[in-house]
C-alpha cells in the first residue's frame, strides 16, 4: 500500500497577518479535499509566529497568536527567538498553556525550576493508516540572551541527531522543525541522514521546491506570511520507506481574497490598541523626533538610557524613534508607536581608545539613509548615529562627560543590542558586555517617563 501524506507549514510570520485569513482558508480547504481522498494531512509552524512590534501581539503578550494557531488547527509548532527572548521567563512559561497543539523544542529548559508542561523534545503523530511520524524541533542558540531569562540552551544539532537516532526505530518517518537557519539545516542534514525532512526558518530563506542535502529534504518559506509550504510524502507500507518527497511553495498574495480579511485586520488592531490605552504619564510639551539630527525626543530617550544603566555615555541611531511624543496624556499605545522594536539595552566596556574609535566609526555618512532590516529593528531607515556624553573636540581629544578622557581607562557605553552582533561595530562582538533583559527600550522609556513627568 502507498500512503500519501501532506504537511502544510509556515514560518517567520512575525505577526504579519495581512494574508492570514486567505492562507488559513486555503489550507483548510486543501486539508478537507485530501481527507475526502483518504490522504492524511498536518499543519506545522516553525517559529517566530509572534512579533511584539505588532500591537495585537504586544497587548496580548503572544496569547493572541496562540489563539490564532488554535483556530487554524495547527498540529505542532516550535519556538523561535521571538517567542524565546522577547518575552520574560514568566510570559514564555505560560505562553502555550491554552495551546491545542504540541510544542517541540528539544534544546531549551529552565535553569531553575520545572519545565512548563507544554514543552516537549519531540512528539509522535500517527496517521489513520498507522504510520508514525516523529517530530523533533529546536530553536536558535541565543544562549547569552536565554541565560539572562533563566533558560538554558544546548547545542541544537547534537540534541537533534541524538533524538533522530533514538526515534528512527520507533517511527516510520522523522521530521525536524528547525528554527536554526539554512546553514545549520544544511550541516544537520549532512550529519544526520536519519531525518527525512527539515522544515526550516529563522534566516527567512525561500526554497520553492525544497533542497536535497544528503537525501534529507530542506524547506523554507521566506517571511511575514508571504508563503505557505506544502510537503507531499509517499510512504510505502510494504518496504516501510518514503518513496517520494515533494515540496511546493504557495505565494499567498496570489490566493483569492477572502471576505472579511479587512475586518479581521481591523479587529485585531483595534483589540490591541484598546488593550494598550492605559494612561502612564502626562507631558507638558511636545517632543519632536528627527531621523537626521538630534532632537528633543532623542535627548529625553538618552536620559532614560543613562538613568537606567548608570553608564558613562550612550549611543543609538535616530531611526529607532518612529514617532514624536505628543503633549498631554501618554498611553502604552503611544510609546509602542515610538519604540515598537523588540530590542534590549546593552552596556559595553571599552577603553577610551576603543570608545574614540567607535565615535569615529559612528560618523559613517552612508548609515543615515541605510534601509535597515532585521536585528530587531522595526523601522525604515537607520538615521543619524547619535552620541550622548561622549564626543571628539577640535583637538581630536575624546571628551566623556565634559572631561578629556583617559585612553587607557575603561568606560561603559550603553547602546542597543543590535549593535553587538558585529555588523556595524565588529569590536562589540567580543567586548565585555551586559544585556538588560527582558525590558525593551519602550519599557525603560516608560519607567523614566513615570519618574520624570508624574
Amino acid at each position: 500500500m502507498l500512503e500519501t501524506i501532506h504537511i502544510f507549514h509556515t514560518n517567520d510570520v512575525h505577526s504579519h497577518f495581512e494574508y492570514w485569513t486567505r492562507m488559513q482558508a486555503f489550507i483548510k480547504k486543501q486539508r478537507l479535499e485530501y481527507a475526502k481522498l483518504g490522504e492524511p494531512s498536518f499543519l506545522f509552524d516553525i517559529g517566530d509566529h509572534l512579533d511584539r512590534s505588532n500591537i495585537y501581539t504586544e497587548a496580548t503578550l503572544g496569547k493572541g497568536n496562540v489563539q490564532l494557531l488554535n483556530e487554524a488547527r495547527y498540529d505542532v509548532v516550535t519556538i523561535g527567538n521571538n517567542e524565546g527572548i522577547t518575552l520574560s521567563f514568566e510570559e514564555l512559561y505560560s505562553l502555550y498553556d491554552d495551546a491545542n497543539f504540541e510544542v517541540v523544542a528539544a534544546n531549551i529548559e529552565p535553569i531553575k525550576g520545572d519545565a512548563p508542561k507544554w514543552l516537549k523534545p519531540y512528539t509522535i503523530l500517527t496517521t489513520k493508516y498507522g504510520t508514525k511520524i516523529g517530530v523533533i524541533g529546536a530553536t536558535a542558540l541565543f544562549d547569552v540572551f536565554y541565560n539572562e531569562l533563566n533558560w538554558r540552551l544546548t547545542e541544537p544539532r547534537k540534541v537533534l541527531k541524538k533524538l533522530a537516532e533514538q526515534l528512527k526505530d520507533e517511527v516510520d518517518i522523522v521530521v525536524c522543525l528547525s528554527h536554526l537557519g539554512i546553514t545549520e539545516d544544511e550541516l544537520l542534514a549532512s550529519e544526520c541522514s536519519s531525518i527525512d525532512v527539515i522544515f526550516g526558518s529563522h534566516t527567512h530563506h525561500l526554497l520553492d521546491e525544497g533542497k536535497l542535502v544528503n537525501h534529507v529534504l530542506l524547506t523554507g518559506c521566506g517571511k511575514f506570511g508571504q508563503y505557505t509550504g506544502h510537503l507531499t510524502l509517499q510512504f510505502d507500507h510494504e518496504s516501510k520507506k518514503i518513496i517520494k518527497k515533494e515540496e511546493m511553495v504557495i505565494e499567498n498574495a496570489l490566493l483569492p481574497e477572502i471576505e472579511g480579511e479587512g475586518k479581521f485586520l481591523e479587529e485585531i488592531s483595534e483589540t490591541g490598541k484598546q488593550l494598550l490605552q492605559t494612561p502612564i504619564f502626562q507631558t507638558a510639551k511636545y517632543y519632536n523626533k528627527e531621523w537626521f539630527h538630534y532632537s528633543q525626543l532623542s535627548k529625553l530617550f538618552a536620559q532614560s538610557v543613562l538613568d537606567f544603566t548608570n553608564a558613562d555615555c550612550t549611543m543609538f541611531n535616530a531611526g529607532i524613534l518612529l514617532d514624536s511624543l505628543k503633549k498631554g496624556t501618554i498611553t502604552n499605545y503611544d510609546i509602542h508607536k515610538i519604540l515598537p522594536h523588540p530590542i534590549n539595552l546593552c552596556v559595553i566596556e571599552l577603553t577610551g581608545r576603543e570608545l574614540k574609535e567607535v565615535y569615529l566609526q559612528a560618523q559613517n555618512e552612508e548609515w543615515p539613509l541605510f534601509e535597515l532590516k532585521g536585528l530587531g529593528f522595526r523601522g525604515s531607515i537607520f538615521g543619524k548615529m547619535l552620541t550622548y556624553e561622549f564626543s571628539i573636540n577640535n583637538k581630536r581629544e575624546l571628551i566623556v562627560r565634559g572631561e578629556a578622557a583617559d585612553l587607557n581607562k575603561i568606560y561603559q557605553l550603553a547602546t542597543l543590542d543590535m549593535f553587538t552582533f558585529g555588523y556595524f561595530f565588529p569590536t562589540f562582538k567580543y567586548a565585555k558586555k551586559k544585556y538588560y533583559l527582558p525590558m525593551f527600550l519602550r519599557d525603560i522609556f516608560i519607567d523614566y517617563g513615570k519618574k520624570t513627568f508624574n
